[in-house]
């Protein structure tokens, strides 16, 4: 018997969780314009100014600036595997679960990550990190995540920098959640290599991972002993594609419908400012947290530390965990987010990221959840 398949039509959400974030509606119509080939002289105008735009958002004026062709994971991936090599040591900074997946790529690159551990839902120690720093002065670079999704923790990026560069050491940042949503200066606080995401605070479709080297990475790569181990993500030959001047080389088939997208969620941002766009969020995130105080729900990290567009909610003793979200999910259409890790059953991510950071979100989840509860 064959089976009869049809076209899939997926429901309306409200997304809250801790990413995909709601997608503007400007993308998802950029996204249906028609594809054209990914070394058209057109594409390759779109992709000059896709440079310029995340520059732009990044605050850099790194030439070595563009969306690598997959998701943030493979951003995070094409930072390590560029600029360690085995035998190099890595100072890593966790407090939460994407501190771990920088360790395992350190490891898998042939390098030795010394850590810096921190609880879960605490910022990263400063004095913990001037310590290692100061024990194992062969290190190569400092890394960190600056936004972490899995607990709702805004680690100090800037100090974090100040610290790799007074030991001369690379910085390299995941600023997957960060980007758009929260205060970043690439170029004003010394990041060497940074990577995010086009599906948090970018409100972009999933799949591209938005990246930048400074020029002194940019000479680490140059230098290397060993080469790349990924083809994919070799930068020296993924900038004969994405580099300067109208001559490319072919690398791969760029993702040519999500650079559209990607293209038209940054002119986004670009026409509501940057700083606007922080604004936002912050304002926002403190419109929630003063709503869910008044429905006896805490909030686990120190306001201080507080991520805007990622909120981690302590969940009630005596509360299903699965039985909340699942009604959220069935009755309301609003998607919010388990905890990771050591926080999993424990709290809740509520996220408000891009588009999905506004007034009205901000209302609809909270009368949602306080329907659920009671």
């Amino acid at each position: 018997m064959t089976q009869t398949f049809s076209s899939f039509i997926p429901p309306t959400r409200v997304l809250m969780g801790p990413g995909p974030s709601d997608v503007y509606p400007q993308v998802l119509e950029a996204l249906a314009r028609p594809t054209i080939g990914h070394l058209d002289p057109r594409f390759v105008d779109l992709m000059d100014e896709v440079k310029q735009l995340l520059q732009y958002a990044f605050q850099t004026n790194n030439a070595l600036t563009m969306p690598i062709s997959a998701p943030g994971s493979a951003g995070m991936e094409s930072v390590f595997v560029n600029l360690v090599e085995p035998g190099d040591k890595v100072i890593v900074c966790q407090n939460g679960v994407f501190g771990g997946r920088m360790q395992q790529n350190v490891q898998r690159c042939g390098g030795k990550a010394v850590m810096v551990q921190d609880d879960w839902g605490k910022p990263t120690d400063l004095n913990k990190v001037r310590a290692a720093l100061k024990a194992n002065p062969d290190a190569k670079a400092l890394a960190f995540v600056h936004a972490e999704t899995s607990t709702g923790v805004l680690n100090d990026a800037q100090a974090l920098c100040q610290l790799a560069k007074e030991f001369d050491c690379l910085s390299i940042v995941d600023a997957v959640t960060s980007l758009g949503g929260s205060e970043l200066r690439v170029d004003e606080w010394n990041i060497d290599a940074i990577y995010s995401g086009t599906q948090k605070c970018l409100s972009c479709i999933p799949g591209l991972s938005p990246v930048s080297f400074s020029d002194k990475a940019i000479a680490v790569i140059k230098q290397r002993q060993h080469p790349v181990q990924s083809w994919f993500l070799d930068m020296d030959l993924v900038m004969g594609y994405w580099g300067q001047g109208a001559k490319r080389a072919y690398h791969h088939t760029a993702p040519v419908n999500s650079i559209y997208g990607l293209h038209e969620s940054l002119l986004i941002l670009q026409q509501e400012g940057l700083e606007n766009a922080w604004e936002r969020h912050s304002r926002n995130h403190l419109s929630l947290k003063l709503g869910l105080e008044k429905l006896g729900l805490d909030l686990v990290v120190e306001e201080k530390y507080r991520l805007p567009q990622l909120n981690t909610v302590q969940i009630p003793n005596g509360i299903d965990d699965g039985q909340v979200r699942n009604r959220l999910l069935n009755e309301f259409n609003l998607e919010i987010g388990a905890g990771l890790g050591e926080l999993a059953g424990k709290v809740w991510r509520i996220g408000l990221m891009g588009c999905g950071s506004s007034q009205k979100n901000v209302d609809y989840c909270l009368s949602s959840l306080e329907a659920v509860l009671n």
